[in-house]
């Protein structure tokens, strides 16, 4: 097993193959041994005939996030056109959800990757794999604009019910205001109260006209 990110060299050395396929495994905790997993891709490699593998293990990592090593480096790969197999053993194995899938699935058609999963028994490069795609597609969009429907349900029974609707007032603006104002650069902003450097613009911005409209309004009184 080959850690993630230590296989580019590997996989680039086999670049000229006519094969070079990814073995992607994930424990949700640092107990679990992937060791199952692997041995169940290793088997299908072998009986398919993927000779050139690297393994890439994700270990105590959730399948409720999409942002590990393991698989930023397999994307990497991916990006760079060095990988033209990527075999899990399940589907849970790899994604996080129904959308995650299907902009993996992207992603690989994008750069002719191959995708397979052993035990749901789904290769989306032939004719009944990109079927099931294309439903998995159809059902994402149709979950989609249920949430889309109940959204807009939803804030309207709000405003049925005099609710304000929108942003509350945050400190947050304030305290990007304080910590500016003191000559901290965005990026020290960004780290110390979490925020992006959007939020941090949009603050600003809205000081800066609040501030001249102000000052404009000001001025025509005094004429």
């Amino acid at each position: 097993m080959i850690h993630a990110g230590k296989i580019l060299k590997k996989v680039e050395k086999n670049k000229k193959t006519n094969k070079q396929a990814i073995l992607y495994a994930r424990c949700s905790t640092e107990l679990q041994q992937p060791e199952v997993q692997l041995e169940a891709l290793r088997d299908y490699a072998h009986h398919v005939e993927l000779n050139n593998t690297v393994e890439i293990v994700d270990q105590g990592y959730s399948g409720g996030t999409d942002i590990r090593p393991g698989l930023a480096e397999l994307q990497k790969l991916v990006r760079r056109n060095v990988v033209s197999v990527v075999c899990v053993v399940r589907l849970d194995r790899m994604f996080r959800s129904l959308k995650h899938l299907l902009d993996m699935m992207i992603l690989f058609d994008d750069h002719n990757v191959k995708f397979i999963s052993i035990e749901d028994n789904i290769d989306f490069s032939t004719a009944i794999g990109k079927l099931q795609f294309q439903l998995l597609a159809s059902f994402a969009e149709f979950e989609r604009a249920l949430i889309r429907e109940r959204t807009i349900a939803g804030l309207a029974y709000a405003k049925s019910q005099g609710k304000t609707l929108g942003r509350p007032p945050l400190k947050l603006d304030q305290e990007i205001l304080r910590l500016r104002e003191q000559g901290m650069s965005y990026r020290k902003i960004e780290e110390q109260l979490g925020c992006s450097n959007t939020v941090i613009k949009r603050v600003l911005k809205g000081a800066a006209k609040s501030f001249s409209e102000k000052h404009t309004s000001e001025g025509n009184d005094n004429k």
